[in-house]
């Protein structure tokens, strides 16, 4: 079996087009073609169907495409297993980082990381925490930086490195502070009347974010959502609404933003995921030894 082969052809499938693929494996388009046909005459079937613009899996082609992957992955698992044994220090490590925080991470940790492996290859994606997770479910990821609640874990493993506190923020400026009690939780009641902006749905952050609003009993009027905390930050800091965002985040910048606990103490935590029954790499030991020093120092 060729295992170069089953690359293309799985390359071809995450690409849904031979031309996308071809470039991504920098090889020729009909070269790629080449191997793709000389494939589906050796198993008497397509595997795709082809249109000018979008490539979609046949039956046969699908049964090849999930069969590829974990071939694949056992080769990985196979070589990463052995490079440990020998300790070469070499090895693959796909590193799935969420926005903001999640890269200042792995900017910190990134040289002693290579200096510990210097041969190892790294692959790290800014990701949000749902498509880790679903990249991580299908092995297509090895490992996860994300921020979640425990309600929202998947059936895979999770390494908590920290727990954090949601606050209620404002500009220094802003002239709701002169009404509220900064000696007490912010009971969110009592803001009703304010505009807020939030992470759009899509994040795990507004899911929770949504659940501390129902318990104070209203819908925020909000003035838009984004999917960057950093983009929440910037517009709380010029006075025209509050937020709610991670401690962390209120902490950089507390030069320009009041912030206060809520009554319910709101929280999540800041995790390493992993496929549940993988086998972790000792680079990818590494990282998450790596990542805890960070976390704990911040």
């Amino acid at each position: 079996m060729d295992l170069k082969q089953l690359e293309y052809i799985v390359k071809i499938a995450e690409e849904n087009n031979i031309t996308h693929a071809a470039e991504k494996l920098f090889i020729t388009q009909s070269a790629l073609n080449q191997q793709l046909l000389k494939l589906e005459k050796e198993l008497g079937t397509q595997l795709f169907y082809r249109s000018r613009i979008n490539w979609r899996l046949t039956e046969a082609g699908k049964i090849y495409i999930n069969n590829a992957k974990q071939i694949l992955n056992i080769k990985k698992e196979t070589y990463n297993k052995i490079y440990d044994c020998i300790e070469s220090n070499v090895g693959h490590l796909s590193i799935g980082l969420t926005p903001g925080r999640g890269i200042a991470m792995f900017i910190a940790i990134f040289r002693k990381l290579i200096r510990l492996h210097p041969n190892l290859v790294l692959e790290p994606m800014e990701l949000s925490v749902r498509q880790q997770q679903y990249k991580i479910a299908r092995d297509e990821l090895d490992v996860g930086f994300m921020t979640l609640s425990e309600a929202q874990r998947t059936n895979d493993n999770y390494i908590v490195l920290k727990s954090e506190e949601m606050v209620f923020a404002t500009s220094k400026n802003h002239p709701i502070l002169k009404g509220i009690d900064t000696s007490q939780p912010i009971d969110l009641s009592t803001l009703k009347n304010e505009s807020f902006v939030l992470m759009n749905k899509e994040s795990t952050n507004r899911e929770i974010i949504d659940q501390i609003f129902e318990k104070a009993g209203f819908i925020p009027k909000l003035l838009f959502e984004t999917k960057y905390t950093s983009s929440i930050v910037s517009v709380v800091k010029s006075s025209i609404c509050c937020g709610i965002i991670p401690y962390y985040y209120a902490k950089l910048d507390s030069e320009y933003l009041s912030y206060f606990p809520i009554k319910e103490h709101p929280s999540w935590d800041m995790v390493i995921c992993y496929r549940k029954g993988s086998y972790l790499s000792k680079p990818a030991k590494t990282f998450i030894e790596l990542a805890k020093i960070f976390w704990n120092k911040q």
